[in-house]
């Protein structure tokens, strides 16, 4: 069993390294390219028009492995990868939508802010939902760490899960602001998760283990230099992978430990904003969110990469433990 598992996983990795080539080469005649905010650090300049929509990469390779593992899902009957991959190939369909209106009408900002909030909470509920009616979701809270659980009625647990799928979709696609951010923090998370459905035999270790290697595969092309981005239909997907692995193990505030780059992302946009506002015009941080307020520090990429994957393991590992 896990070798067959370990088997899909390299199918994930495979079909994204050959499917990745051909891929970015049509962006490119399509002339698919990242536009730059004004605003950033100015060395991103030289990554105008760097081909964008990558993730569709990684989903494929992802989609098409899950898809594989169809007949063991049928004799466990367990069709948890299936729905968890539904929300997040809705999500991808916001990202792409998103994309594909600020590439042709060639401006920084695609969906409103209010469209892409109405189209996530639907599909946050339509998840949860489908997940409650199959049977593979309490509306108990589990608190990590410390041990104790938290009895809620179903609409409560209804409301608070859609604003954590909503917050962290969100917050991962933040993250995606620099070559193999995103990339590298999510694969590590995949392997986390990966490892406690493998562990208590939970037949969602399938999409994880997918994931990790689609996303494996797509970093080999995504890490600095960057030769293609996922753009928000890889970043508002990986949102919705993460949130759907969170739900699978049915403890979905495992999120703030093993996501807490994430959070911190998202967290000093808040800040930044907030305080840009109290204060009439000072900013908290250089440039916000954190990545670049530690680039204009002087620290590369790379190093950011690494820090944050690191700090990712050292949480994951600790989660273990939860």
């Amino acid at each position: 069993m896990l070798l067959y598992l370990i088997r899909t996983a390299g199918l994930a990795f495979l079909v994204a390294v050959l499917l990745a080539p051909g891929v970015i080469r049509k962006l490119h005649e399509l002339h698919f390219g990242q536009r730059i905010l004004e605003d950033g650090p100015t060395w991103h300049k030289g990554k105008q028009n760097t081909p964008t929509m990558g993730g569709v990469i990684f989903i494929a390779a992802m989609g098409l492995s899950t898809l594989t593992c169809l007949p063991l899902m049928i004799a466990d009957r367990d069709f948890r990868p299936l729905v968890m991959l539904g929300l997040s190939l809705v999500f991808a369909g916001v990202g792409f939508v998103d994309d594909w209106t600020k590439i042709r009408k060639k401006r920084n900002q695609g969906l409103t802010p209010m469209q892409k909030l109405l189209l996530q909470i639907a599909a946050a509920a339509l998840f949860l939902v489908a997940m409650r009616v199959m049977g593979y979701l309490s509306t108990d809270l589990y608190l990590p760490f410390v041990g104790k659980t938290i009895h809620l009625s179903w609409y409560v647990y209804l409301a608070l899960s859609i604003f954590i799928i909503v917050g962290a979709d969100n917050a991962v696609n933040l993250t995606d602001g620099i070559d193999g951010l995103c990339t590298t923090v999510t694969l590590i998370v995949a392997i986390f998760f990966s490892v406690v459905f493998l562990r208590s035999g939970n037949g969602a270790s399938i999409f994880s283990l997918t994931l990790a290697g689609g996303l494996l595969g797509f970093f080999l092309f995504n890490k600095h230099p960057a030769k293609v981005f996922m753009g928000d239909t890889g970043s508002l997907f990986l949102g919705g992978t993460v949130c759907a692995m969170a739900f699978a193990y049915d403890m979905p505030l495992i999120l703030i430990p093993v996501g807490l780059v994430y959070i911190l992302e998202v967290l000093s946009d808040f800040i930044q904003v907030g305080y840009f506002k109290a204060t009439h015009g000072k900013r908290f941080f250089k440039m916000a969110p954190i990545h670049h307020h530690l680039e204009l520090c002087g620290w590369s990429e790379w190093k950011i990469v690494i820090v944050a994957g690191l700090l990712t393991l050292c949480l994951c590992a600790l989660s273990l433990l939860a």
